[in-house]
């Protein structure tokens, strides 16, 4: 038994030999690829999809509303009827206004009958200047009065006209306000037209940062239902004044190539694109690494080698995409974008191959 005991001994250490021996494996990153200009100064809002012509509709004359023949939804043509009042009232006062006007013509036709006797009368000199004067008067008088009445049955057949609700354009109905049954009065609401064509989102964006929106380079919109589809935008509107609650700047921003999929009311996020700095890139954030020093440094891989090496750079600002890189890299450099705090000084590495995160154009595996 005892002579065993050095066989053993000599079996364990030399087991202990070769795992000493065993080369450290190569550790995966992944890596990004340095694009110098590409570091945008974006700014994200969240808006509300709204029409660029939205009307409130209304009758022009008080009646009780006998018919309603749109629904909140319902896509109308210009001129199409949308809802009616009584109409007996102002029929009745267009007919009572008619024979006001006919009474008139019979006075005006009276009146100018009367003059020309009275001119034959003074021819004659039957009749003195002054009395000749006086029917010239009523003559006169009564065709003012038809000329009167003539236009206020003018007026009349208009309100009869204005029982009658139309579609200024064409547009969706997107609000009512009555129904059937209800007595409205003059300018009283009745529903809201959203005209059909362009549409706008509307943000809300704080005073320190309006200038940033006006000197945008380019502003997109891509709605919340749809984030992979993008709509050029512009800036159209900025109010001229502050909202008293919340100190912001109500800002519209057209969408000229809008089409179904930007509904009306829908979530939309407008990104405000700045001009950025052209020597700058735009890093993930995990790539930056703080040695002992405390000052930023990135990782820089060499394909030809397999090996890192920390390299000190300068920064800008730190963003919810990454961050902005000024000055350190060059355009086309691979840089470690994660785990950058678990390497040291040349040490071996191979970029990670994990599904969908190897980019185009990056180098393949260093052999071992």
């Amino acid at each position: 038994m005892r002579a065993l005991l050095p066989v053993v001994a000599v079996a364990l250490l030399a087991s202990c030999a070769r795992e000493a021996a065993l080369p450290e494996p190569v550790r995966p990153v992944v890596l990004s690829k340095v694009a110098i200009g590409a570091a945008q100064d974006v700014a994200v809002f969240a808006g509300e999809v709204k029409p660029r012509h939205e009307a409130d509709l209304a009758f022009r004359i008080a009646g009780k509303l006998v018919e309603r023949s749109v629904d909140v939804g319902t896509a109308v043509r210009r001129g199409q009827a949308l809802a009616r009042l009584d109409p007996a009232d102002v029929a009745l006062q267009a007919q009572a206004q008619g024979a006001a006007v006919a009474a008139a013509r019979t006075d005006e036709a009276y009146a100018r009958a009367e003059l020309q006797r009275y001119e034959d009368l003074y021819k004659q000199k039957f009749v003195s200047a002054s009395a000749l004067d006086q029917k010239r008067n009523a003559m006169n008088a009564a065709a003012a009065r038809l000329e009167q009445a003539l236009a206020t049955l003018a007026v009349t057949r208009n309100q009869a006209g204005y029982a009658t609700l139309v579609a200024p354009a064409d547009g969706v109905v997107t609000a009512l306000n009555v129904e059937a049954g209800q007595v409205v009065a003059a300018g009283q609401v009745v529903m809201k037209l959203a005209e059909t064509g362009e549409r706008e989102v509307v943000i809300a964006v704080p005073e320190h940062r309006l200038a940033e929106v006006k000197s945008a380079r380019q502003l997109v919109v891509a709605l919340w239902a749809d984030p992979q589809k993008r709509y050029p935008a512009r800036l159209r509107e900025v109010s001229p004044s502050v909202d008293t609650a919340t100190r912001t700047f109500a800002v519209r921003v057209a969408v000229p190539g809008a089409d179904a999929a930007l509904g009306w009311g829908m979530t939309a996020n407008v990104a405000v694109i700045g001009p950025g700095d052209a020597r700058a890139a735009l890093v993930p954030l995990a790539s930056i690494y703080h040695g002992t020093d405390g000052k930023p440094a990135v990782w820089v891989f060499d394909h030809g080698s397999g090996k890192v090496s920390l390299r000190a750079v300068e920064l800008g600002a730190f963003r919810e995409d990454g961050a902005v890189v000024t000055r350190g890299l060059a355009d086309g450099e691979w840089i470690v974008a994660a785990g950058a705090n678990k390497l040291v000084e040349g040490q071996v590495v191979r970029p990670y191959e994990g599904a969908g995160l190897v980019a185009q154009g990056r180098p393949a595996p260093s052999p071992r």
